[in-house]
């Protein structure tokens, strides 16, 4: 089965998640893994779903730009994209980052940390959709985000794809 890390995300959560978003706790791990395996994907893929599950918890890193070391962002940050970042996420996705966050779906550091995950997918390629479970996916994961995920999960499972226009 050649799947990427982004659809064993995507099914694990439409089918091994509770209603409520939290991550699942370690001991119940073993048994999604389980599970997972029978529904046809590696281990080394499921363990690198589980670790960017991690990893969406987690702050992310400060970054170092010529010797000078950015803080967390503050909510009148302007975000700059670099290169490669401009490479993953094309306008659409970029505008789609902004619009979530000028209207509160999104922190700056929440914003930081869609991109660093989305960054940690490697060489996938990341269309709209893609981006919006990503943000899905990070907001189900930090504690503290309910209100941002529910609002997220309407926008992903919509059956209209209408963007927030």
């Amino acid at each position: 089965m050649k799947e990427t890390v982004l659809d064993l995300l995507m099914y694990l959560f439409e089918n091994y998640m509770d209603e409520e978003p939290h991550l699942p706790p370690e001991p119940l791990r073993a048994d999604l893994q389980k599970k997972l395996m029978e529904a046809g994907y590696e281990t080394e893929e499921i363990n690198r779903a589980f670790s960017w599950l991690d990893g969406a918890v987690e702050s992310p890193p400060s970054v170092s730009l010529a010797g000078v070391v950015a803080s967390t962002p503050k909510s009148t940050s302007f975000r700059v994209y670099t290169e490669q970042e401009q490479i993953a996420f094309d306008l659409d996705a970029r505008g789609f980052l902004l619009q979530l966050e000028d209207i509160g779906v999104l922190s700056a550091e929440t914003r930081e940390t869609v991109i660093e995950r989305a960054l940690a997918l490697g060489d996938e390629d990341l269309d709209l959709d893609a981006i919006k479970w990503v943000v899905l996916l990070v907001l189900f994961a930090r504690p503290g985000e309910e209100a941002a995920f529910a609002w997220m999960e309407d926008l992903v499972f919509a059956e209209s794809t209408t963007l927030l226009h």
